[in-house]
């Protein structure tokens, strides 16, 4: 079957819609770039898709480019399925190839979202992600592992990954806190 026959073909792929073997692998890359186009973070599963930081780069500022006036949740961009949703001044994209299915990927999408809404108090906005980057990269990582989605559920995740917003030790307590903490643990450990 060819792409002019293809039940897809408004995706403007030039890849041939044959009959393809089901994949764990769904998700191609996740990125979060600021209201003027600049990587915030980006995690990309296929080496073979953009293997140049170049390459990504030039990859985001033309989804950047194609999503950041739009008032949609789905765009198809070369022979990619994005999935993408903004907040305040940030954009969470999440990207699949032309074949996966928008669900997917837009259950993805949600669980980053809602996940970083809960661990950033609800502030998910550019200066609250990079003050908990750390436990950005936990969100993601706990949800998309090598392109393979493993939790789709944002409660989940934060359970899995240990943030709590009510408790976050990261920001309710400094660096000699934690560290003092630590000595007193391994002088009560050295003593018993």
């Amino acid at each position: 079957m060819t792409a002019q026959t293809c039940p897809r073909q408004h995706r403007n792929s030039t890849m041939d819609c044959e009959a393809l073997e089901p994949s764990l692998f769904t998700v191609k890359a996740v990125f979060i770039l600021d209201n003027d186009g600049n990587r915030l973070l980006s995690k990309y599963y296929d080496p073979e898709l953009y293997p140049s930081m170049k390459e990504q780069r030039s990859f985001e500022k033309n989804v950047f480019n194609k999503t950041h006036k739009a008032d949609n949740e789905i765009a198809f961009l070369e022979g990619m399925t994005i999935v993408y949703k903004s907040s305040i001044d940030l954009f969470l994209y999440v990207v699949g190839s032309a074949q996966e299915n928008e669900l997917m990927l837009m259950a993805v999408l949600n669980c980053l979202f809602e996940s970083l809404s809960q661990i950033l108090r609800k502030n998910v906005e550019r200066r609250c992600l990079l003050d908990n980057m750390d436990g950005v990269f936990l969100v993601v990582d706990e949800i998309i592992d090598g392109g393979v989605i493993l939790e789709s559920d944002p409660q989940q995740v934060v359970e899995k990954v240990n943030y709590r917003a009510d408790d976050n030790p990261l920001t309710e307590q400094s660096v000699a806190q934690v560290l003092q903490s630590a000595k007193d643990q391994i002088k009560w450990s050295i003593l018993k």
